[in-house]
């Protein structure tokens, strides 16, 4: 059965180690695009972050789709029409912002337009994820985002603090929401039907697509829920060991050009 869909990680997956996109990878996508596939960047960033990807790679025109906030919502990218969002409640926000005071860890919240911290404090990887998605960083208290609609929350913090406050995240936490880890540095908090899975399943449906005729492509465990639901999941060779296992593909690397492989060899062929 042809692939119709294809659901793209960016970090470590559609970038390279550089964080360019190669014109191998540019190439590939406009020849899918030409012959009918829709091609979906997949990501925990919001869509202001990925705005320049997709406007390089024209997938911002009518009829096309992106995933952000790790599936927590699914656009429109060319007239910005929310097909999917799963946001938090304010009490889920206050939740996990006391979890995050009682394991000593830095956190912060972030809406379509905005990344919102209440530590005074701001951790380096609050900043750094600013930089990263080109969204600003806003000081505020529990008290004063009563009115915000925050898609999803992260725990951010040096590798060997995070993963020991991890260790110490309570059971009922994984059964309220849908934990991700992205990065060594990032861990994330959404609510808890939205995934990257989830997401592609809601927007194979939309169009009326099959999952065995979708293929998801990425490399780390953040990708694992898309990759378990669609009919073709490909992993790249610098992809996380464990994902490996679950992958009907192994294509090359994100510095060989490993999403355009993909696309050549098992969906353009």
């Amino acid at each position: 059965m042809a692939i119709k869909l294809v659901a793209v990680d960016i970090d470590g997956t559609l970038v390279n180690s550089e964080r360019q996109i190669t014109a191998d990878v540019f190439d590939a996508i406009q020849e899918a695009k030409a012959a009918g596939v829709k091609v979906v960047i997949t990501t925990g960033r919001p869509i202001i972050g990925v705005q320049s990807l997709l406007n390089e790679l024209h997938l911002n025109e009518p009829d096309n789709y992106v995933i952000t906030f790790n599936g927590g919502l699914v656009q429109d990218t060319a007239t910005g029409q929310d097909l999917l969002s799963d946001s938090l409640a304010y009490e889920d926000y206050l939740d996990i912002e006391v979890l995050a005071n009682k394991l000593g860890i830095h956190s912060h919240a972030i809406t379509k337009d905005g990344i919102y911290t209440s530590n005074r404090d701001i951790g380096k990887y609050t900043v750094h994820e600013s930089t990263l998605v080109s969204m600003p960083i806003f000081y505020r208290t529990p008290e004063e985002v009563t009115d915000k609609d925050f898609v999803k929350a992260m725990y951010i913090d040096e590798p060997e603090l995070l993963d020991a406050a991890i260790a110490k995240i309570p059971e009922d936490f994984y059964q309220r929401f849908t934990i991700v880890k992205s990065r060594p540095f990032y861990l994330e908090i959404l609510n808890k039907t939205a995934s990257k899975g989830e997401a592609v399943k809601h927007l194979a449906q939309h169009l009326g697509y099959s999952l065995d005729e979708t293929m998801a492509i990425g490399d780390e465990e953040n990708d694992r829920a898309m990759l378990e639901v669609v009919g073709h999941p490909v992993v790249m060779a610098n992809g996380n060991p464990e994902l490996k296992k679950i992958a009907k593909h192994i294509t090359k690397s994100n510095d060989e050009s490993g999403v355009a492989y993909a696309l050549r060899k098992w969906v353009l062929n």
